[in-house]
């Protein structure tokens, strides 16, 4: 599985117009799911997400101190499948990202493992499948990338916590 990370004072998802889903401050995070993705790269993502140390601490004024759930911010979940896609020549190629019915389902359980680990209340997510519009003020700009697995090896998850 792969992650796009943006810290975010506020983001929103539309669908034909109408507003989907929006959190205030916290955490956008776009996810791509590969064919071979299993429970363990989900779990691994899911940690990853929850406890990433990208917010102040307002007590001790340390920077990159405290992670989501310790500020009590939201987060949004957008599937996003061309994270696996690549160029050839000049045309995107996705066959690399889980088939949509399977990854629909996958996701689905990601997104559940998510509010299940942190608060149902702040979890929120995109429309599976749907053309989306994702609005964000991203603050700093933080943005950062995660991988379950490591960088070239397809077979191996990354068991860093």
């Amino acid at each position: 599985m792969r992650a796009v990370v943006q810290r975010v004072l506020s983001a929103r998802v539309e669908v034909d117009g109408q507003v989907v889903s929006q959190i205030g401050q916290g955490l956008l995070v776009l996810v791509g799911i590969s064919e071979s993705d299993t429970k363990e790269d989900a779990d691994f993502l899911c940690r990853k997400i929850l406890n990433m140390r990208l917010f102040v601490n307002d007590k001790t004024g340390k920077a990159w101190d405290q992670n989501v759930m310790q500020k009590n911010f939201d987060v949004l979940l957008v599937s996003q499948f061309t994270l696996y896609g690549f160029l050839k020549g000049n045309k995107p190629d996705f066959h690399l990202a889980m088939p949509p019915l399977q990854a629909k389902d996958f996701y689905s359980k990601f997104v559940e493992a998510v509010a299940h680990s942190y608060s149902k209340d702040k979890v929120k997510d995109g429309i599976f499948g749907a053309l989306m519009q994702v609005h964000l003020v991203n603050d700093g700009p933080v943005t950062l990338q995660l991988d379950s697995r490591k960088p070239g090896d397809e077979n191996n998850h990354n068991s860093s916590s």
